[in-house]
């Protein structure tokens, strides 16, 4: 069953990426646990420090570029439902798996990569996730969006009212 999100995102960008905060343009090159190379992906988080967290897995915190969007997007898969879930032949271990770089790596696409490919093809806009990331807990939520534009029903708008990421 698809849901609907309505409310605040977060991303915490390389700074590389930051004057293109809507591109999706880094997960595509290299891929990501819900996109395989070549989909265009915005990891995206419902608290500002669960996105701290997700962009700054390994290590020391590294530069960073916090935004936020405004988001009203339809057909968002809910993986919190397990039935849901097993309906689409996936469970929550497989989501938080941390060998999906070397299944990417083995195979050229991660279970969970398949599984988002699956999503697309079935007309989801969206996975709602947990984060995997260190320190998360399982209130800590992403939004993984591969289909967003700047009207409904996939309205994402990015909080730059004062034009701070405009040459």
């Amino acid at each position: 069953m698809a849901i609907r999100f309505q409310g605040k995102l977060y991303r915490a960008l390389n700074p590389v990426y930051a004057r293109e905060p809507l591109s999706g343009r880094g997960a595509q090159l290299y891929g990501g646990r819900f996109n395989p190379k070549g989909v265009a992906a915005l990891y995206c988080s419902l608290s500002v420090m669960t996105a701290v967290r997700e962009s700054n897995q390994v290590g020391d915190l590294q530069p960073t570029t916090l935004v936020a969007y405004d988001a009203d997007i339809a057909d968002i898969f809910d993986s919190r439902d397990a039935t849901a879930l097993a309906a689409q032949d996936m469970d929550a271990a497989a989501l938080a798996s941390a060998t999906w770089r070397d299944e990417m790596s083995a195979t050229r696409e991660a279970r969970t990569q398949g599984f988002a490919r699956r999503l697309i093809g079935a007309g989801y806009n969206g996975l709602i996730v947990r984060s995997f990331a260190p320190g998360a807990t399982a209130e800590d939520m992403n939004l993984v969006l591969w289909k967003w534009s700047d009207s409904p029903p996939i309205r994402l708008a990015l909080i730059d009212d004062e034009k701070r990421l405009t040459l």
